[in-house]
């Protein structure tokens, strides 16, 4: 998502940095791909740069935010992460004495083949228009909330919870069905409904490979239902669920099978 993002940025911008200190060849592989300009430390980046989006694994991004603050920056940071209100407030703090902070939180698939995803923002007024202006005539769309810091991320993981969680039981729903020889009833009874994730059970691969990320951001979520009063238990529950496909990051070659195999195994 991030570099996917970053080249579209590229769009309106004099010129996309990516640090690539500490990075996995898969990183470095997507920043080439979509043409960003290589830095070889954090500082140099920040100091060339106006505007940093982060847009990382929920884990990091507290760490990233940090590590900024402490080089001093004092531009606009765009907190794009998939983390919960409170962390994102938490954020800001670390960065308001230099920068400027603006919430944001994708909802979408990358930008790349045809899809075009949204990226909510909310924040000052001046911030949050010139990340609009960043990516006007992309394939990201944009959307302002108001200036409260939060109500991105909020979007966001009140999203994510049914999204991702749902195609949790998806999994569970048909390595029940399979065990018992009626998997394909399943899919039948499904199908016969409109939008049912049953009747796409392939796509259970895809969130087995997605996993390693998918699972922190329920915590996340689940972090926020808690601060509301509300019972975080069941997307707790689908994190814990996702933590044993951890082994099939980013794996395009898992099969249905190979997946409820992995998910079956204690």
């Amino acid at each position: 998502m991030g570099a996917a993002v970053a080249a579209c940025a590229a769009t309106n911008a004099a010129a996309v940095l990516w640090c690539g200190q500490g990075r996995s060849p898969a990183s470095m592989a997507r920043a080439e791909q979509f043409g960003l300009t290589p830095v070889s430390a954090l500082q140099e980046l920040l100091d060339r740069s106006d505007v940093v989006i982060s847009l990382c694994p929920p884990a990091a991004a507290e760490d990233l935010a940090r590590d900024v603050a402490e080089h001093g920056f004092t531009g606009m940071y765009v907190e794009a992460n998939a983390i919960n209100p409170e962390r994102t407030t938490r954020i800001a703090g670390l960065l308001e004495q230099g920068a400027t902070v603006v919430d944001g939180g994708v909802i979408g698939s990358p930008p790349v083949r045809g899809k075009t995803p949204t990226l909510y923002l909310s924040g000052p007024a001046t911030a949050t228009a010139r990340i609009e202006a960043l990516f006007v005539g992309t394939a990201v769309q944009t959307m302002t909330l108001g200036t409260e810091i939060g109500k991105a991320s909020a979007l966001k993981l009140s999203y994510a919870s049914f999204q991702k969680t749902s195609r949790v039981l998806v999994a569970l729903a048909v390595g029940m069905a399979r065990e018992h020889g009626v998997d394909q009833e399943l899919i039948e009874v499904a199908s016969r409904r409109t939008d049912s994730y049953l009747a796409e059970p392939e796509y259970v691969a895809k969130t087995a490979a997605r996993a390693w990320r998918w699972g922190p951001e329920l915590e996340e979520a689940a972090d926020s239902l808690e601060a509301a009063g509300l019972p975080p238990e069941m997307l707790r529950a689908a994190a814990a669920t996702l933590a044993r496909w951890d082994d099939a990051k980013d794996d395009g070659e898992l099969t249905l099978t190979d997946a409820l195999n992995r998910l079956a195994q204690q």
